[in-house]
């Protein structure tokens, strides 16, 4: 028991650079307050006691501001930060060096009873505001973004963002800055980069860069027209071009009527 209470003060330390000393994390920290109080809770619903398992959550809540059910289960170095507003379902399994941050919600979709809650890998980070909800699994070292909407699995690292939630496709040429990104902060506390934006966001770019593409590529056609137009009429082998057809090149022709 106090090896696995030294190995949450620990995951503290690791993933929050403001805790100070054992003392004030083992104190004002409701992330973990709320962590030893479910486990408590949670190997009496197990021995069968339910009404006392349910009541011990009820006053961590109270306490922490944190909802976890006594019958969900959470492996080792799990870390809450900050916590307000964490609600964690009954049938919710939770791996090992989790993290999760204020406003989470891992929850269901049904009201039918069975596995109802969601499967979290080893490693995951889930942002603040996030939801994970339905039976499904989130593969070990994926990130959920703030504010996410997840309905459906997330492959094993994979970073996901958006409502409903979708996967972020990592680009190859940023790899070795993410890497050494990852390496200087040790994890990324809100589950996105500004190197993996909104894959939305990315489509609107991908297709506002093909628009001016296409213009650039529709200018060079139109200039290509004009110096063969002026060509032809400057050496009287074709009248100029009717204009009202060819809006490219009616400027120019209009110019070089008015400069004859």
């Amino acid at each position: 028991m106090f090896e696995r209470i030294r190995e949450d003060i620990g995951s503290v330390f690791h993933r929050d650079p403001a805790a100070r000393n054992t003392f004030e994390v083992l104190t004002n920290y409701p992330g973990l307050h709320a962590l030893l109080l479910h486990r408590l809770a949670h190997r009496i619903w197990k021995a069968g006691f339910k009404w006392l398992a349910r009541s011990i959550s009820t006053f961590s809540r109270w306490l922490t501001g944190i909802e976890i059910h006594p019958g969900a289960t959470i492996g080792r170095r799990f870390f809450i930060d900050h916590g307000m507003g964490v609600v964690i379902g009954e049938t919710t399994i939770i791996g090992d060096d989790v993290t999760l941050y204020q406003g989470v919600t891992l929850g269901g979709t049904s009201w039918n009873k069975g596995k109802r809650h969601p499967t979290i890998g080893d490693g995951v980070v889930v942002g603040a505001g996030a939801k994970i909800l339905g039976p499904f699994d989130v593969g070990a070292g994926a990130k959920v973004g703030s504010n996410s909407v997840i309905t459906k699995a997330v492959p094993a690292g994979a970073t996901v963002v958006g409502i409903p939630g979708r996967v972020v496709v990592k680009h190859k040429e940023s790899d070795g800055r993410r890497k050494e990104m990852e390496e200087r902060m040790g994890f990324d506390a809100y589950g996105v980069t500004e190197e993996m934006p909104d894959p939305v966001a990315r489509a609107m770019r991908s297709l506002l860069d093909h628009m001016h593409a296409v213009d650039e590529r529709i200018e060079k056609m139109c200039t290509a027209i004009r110096k063969v137009n002026q060509d032809y009429v400057d050496n009287g082998e074709l009248p100029p071009l009717d204009t009202e057809e060819f809006d490219c090149v009616r400027d120019d022709s209009d110019e070089t009527a008015e400069s004859r």
